[in-house]
C-alpha cells in the first residue's frame, strides 16, 4: 500500500524531528502534519496544520499556543481559567514527555 504524501511547511531554523519516544524538541512536525485531540476538542479543527502551532523566535522552536497562551485561541475564556487550560492542554499533549509522532519526512529546500 502506498503511503500518503503531505507537504508541511516549517520554520527554516526548526530543530530536526527527534526519534519516536525521545524527548520532544519543538520541531513542530506533528502539529504541522495534523491537529491533535486538544485542537479537535477546543478549536474544532480536524485537518491541516494546527492553528495553535506557534514559532518561538527566542527559543528557536515550536510550542503549542494552547499551552503558551490559550486565551489567544479561546477568546471567551475567562482570564482566570487560562492557567488551568494551559496545564490541562500540556497534560493532554504529553508536553515534554516524548515524541509521539511516527510521521516520516524528507526535507526539501
Amino acid at each position: 500500500m502506498k503511503k500518503a504524501t503531505q507537504i508541511i511547511r516549517l520554520h527554516q531554523q526548526a530543530p530536526n524531528k527527534p526519534e519516536y519516544g525521545t524527548k520532544c524538541n519543538g520541531c513542530g512536525v506533528c502539529c504541522a502534519a495534523e491537529p491533535c485531540p486538544v485542537a479537535h476538542l477546543l478549536l474544532w479543527q480536524f485537518s491541516g496544520a494546527c492553528k495553535a502551532l506557534q514559532w518561538q523566535e527566542t527559543e528557536q522552536r515550536y510550542q503549542c499556543g494552547m499551552v503558551v497562551e490559550p486565551k489567544k485561541y479561546l477568546r471567551k475564556l475567562p482570564k482566570a481559567l487560562s492557567p488551568f487550560i494551559s496545564r490541562w492542554c500540556a497534560k493532554r499533549i504529553a508536553l515534554d514527555i516524548g515524541c509521539d509522532s511516527k510521521v516520516e519526512f524528507e526535507e526539501q529546500y
